[in-house]
């Protein structure tokens, strides 16, 4: 239902696992992995819905509040954006997604194409590591890495229909300290797998280049664990 089956055959995952490997840092872009009805279907549910809240990061700690970040100096303040609240709406067809972003079937995809089994047997709360979210004009991430213990694999969807590079927000990552950042921009139904551990894999988002206040970026950010 939520898969392009032509996307995940074996040919297409042995493909994608040698591509993932041979690259620096471990990484591989798949563009059309989703059925693309179903995220529009996703996407019009976002778009109307008002469920969304600030979210904002230091290096220091993680969900400060308010008066933390108005303490923080500008160096100090790495992520600031929009999450979606998912325990704020009933259930609906995009809480639907994210379910299967977690389920068995789709982990039994990425196992095979990191080539390690991964599972939620060990997360103490699995939802919090797959939700959307929307960065705006005045929002940011800055270089940080996703390397926690036990960390495997970090998924990145994007579902910016129509985008143009001259809108910015491209992922940007260190890659080999030879060469200049690899970048990727933020296309509709195009997805990013990367291994948080791997050499190069720092990374961050672009600047938006945009002054439209009612302009987002949207993502969804989904990270999964080794047994």
């Amino acid at each position: 239902m939520w898969l392009n089956d032509e996307q995940v055959t074996d040919l297409k995952l042995d493909q994608y696992q040698e591509s993932l490997l041979s690259a620096c840092p471990n990484h591989i872009v798949i563009d059309g992995l989703f059925n693309e009805a179903k995220l529009d279907d996703v996407m019009h549910i976002l778009q109307q819905s008002p469920y969304w809240q600030t979210q904002q990061h230091t290096y220091s700690a993680l969900y400060v509040d308010s008066a933390a970040w108005k303490n923080a100096t500008a160096a100090q303040r790495f992520v600031q954006r929009d999450v979606w609240k998912r325990d704020a709406v009933s259930p609906n067809l995009a809480e639907e997604f994210l379910s299967f972003l977690r389920s068995d079937a789709f982990m039994s995809v990425l196992s095979r194409l990191f080539n390690v089994q991964l599972t939620d047997i060990n997360v103490a709360e699995p939802e919090i590591n797959t939700n959307y979210f929307r960065l705006a004009s005045t929002d940011f991430v800055e270089q940080h890495a996703d390397d926690s213990p036990g960390r495997e694999v970090c998924m990145l969807l994007y579902l910016n229909k129509n985008w143009s590079n001259k809108k910015g927000g491209e992922l940007s990552f260190i890659g080999n300290k030879d060469n200049q950042p690899i970048t990727i921009s933020p296309l509709y139904n195009r997805c990013v797998f990367f291994n948080p551990s791997s050499s190069g894999s720092e990374h961050w988002v672009e600047k938006l280049r945009f002054e439209d206040v009612d302009l987002y970026r949207f993502n969804v950010t989904s990270w999964y664990w080794r047994e």
